[in-house]
């Protein structure tokens, strides 16, 4: 073939590899932050019995799920400074990760909200709790707990998905990478190490994420 590898470009590099892996995490963890805290909301209001309040979520939850990420984000872009709302890039990745990872996140956390039975919500409102003590004791931590797993999944396919934001210059690790790329000419070398470097971070928090169960949801059920 006659192409000689050479990764020693890359690793002189090293220093921005590392501070672009820093970007892409925080990237990820503001974005789901942002997306739980969306789920939990739209749950709430998309189990509401009124057909009108769970009308505007679920056409969120359509068109989110529907487009692709890319035109999303370009719309959050390019949408809200005509709107006279000028973000900078990272924030404006972490409001379209969060959007979303938000976007199916509902939808999780309202499969396992729906699998709790009306028995123990009626208990709870028998016993006195408020409605919103019994939405956050006995209905959600037990979904949570339950949909635990494909909730932990998304969020580690949206901290993949924090790639795509180096298409509006948010700084991350692919991002890094094009610019090493750009300067070394070797293409292969450094998209290899980046692989790498997202295989890494993938594992790392799927194994804090698997710490969090075992502190917070290792509990008996009966």
């Amino acid at each position: 073939m006659g192409y000689t590898f050479d990764f020693g470009a890359v690793f002189d590099r090293a220093p921005e590899l590392f501070w672009g892996s820093l970007g892409t995490l925080g990237l990820a963890c503001a974005g789901m932050l942002l997306a739980l805290v969306i789920g939990i909301l739209g749950v709430a209001v998309r189990t509401s019995k009124i057909a009108w309040v769970r009308a505007p979520i679920i056409a969120f939850v359509e068109v989110v799920r529907n487009t692709p990420f890319l035109v999303q984000i370009f719309f959050i872009y390019f949408a809200l400074p005509l709107m006279g709302i000028r973000l900078n890039p990272t924030i404006t990745a972490i409001i379209a990760l969060g959007i979303n990872g938000g976007a199916y996140a509902i939808e999780i956390i309202r499969g396992g909200v729906e699998s709790i039975s009306k028995g123990q919500v009626e208990a709870g409102l028998a016993l006195g709790l408020h409605k919103a003590d019994v939405f956050r004791l006995i209905v959600l931590k037990p979904a949570l707990r339950a949909i635990y797993p494909s909730l932990t999944s998304q969020f580690v396919m949206l901290t993949l998905t924090t790639s795509v934001c180096t298409s509006i210059a948010a700084y991350e690790l692919t991002s890094a990478a094009q610019r090493i790329e750009s300067d070394t000419f070797r293409s292969f070398e450094v998209y290899f190490t980046v692989t790498a470097i997202y295989l890494v971070i993938s594992s790392l928090m799927m194994g804090i994420f698997a710490l969090i169960s075992r502190s917070y949801f290792n509990y008996p059920t009966r």
